[in-house]
């Protein structure tokens, strides 16, 4: 099955935020995932997230890069096939699960 990729706005903004090679790191991982990214318990790449520092964040899944200490917050939207990037941000605080549940909320995904 074929993932079409969106990004929302800020996520966007989050991603040309990074350092060049943040990008190309990032960007690879994205790719990777994007061939399968069901939620492990399903075969793919995606590490389900739940509560995250108070946040709920079910139904979202993360990619976590860790020698660049960065995380992919994204959502499936499997009645289009589409791998929705909600937030790219440091690994280092709980910050980045804020940012996910604020345009979760948002958006109402």
């Amino acid at each position: 099955m074929k993932w079409k990729l969106q990004f929302l706005p800020e996520a966007e903004k989050d991603f040309k935020g990074l350092a060049g090679n943040q990008q190309t790191m990032v960007a690879k991982a994205i790719k990777k995932v994007l061939e399968n990214p069901l939620p492990a318990a399903e075969g793919g790449y995606g590490k389900p997230l739940g509560n995250k520092g108070g946040n709920n964040l079910t139904g979202l899944l993360k990619i976590k890069l860790k020698s660049a200490g960065i995380r992919v917050v994204y959502k499936l939207v499997r009645t289009e096939t589409e791998m929705l990037v909600v937030v790219i941000g440091a690994r280092a605080d709980e910050e980045v699960y804020d940012t996910a549940q604020h345009r979760v909320q948002k958006y109402e995904l």
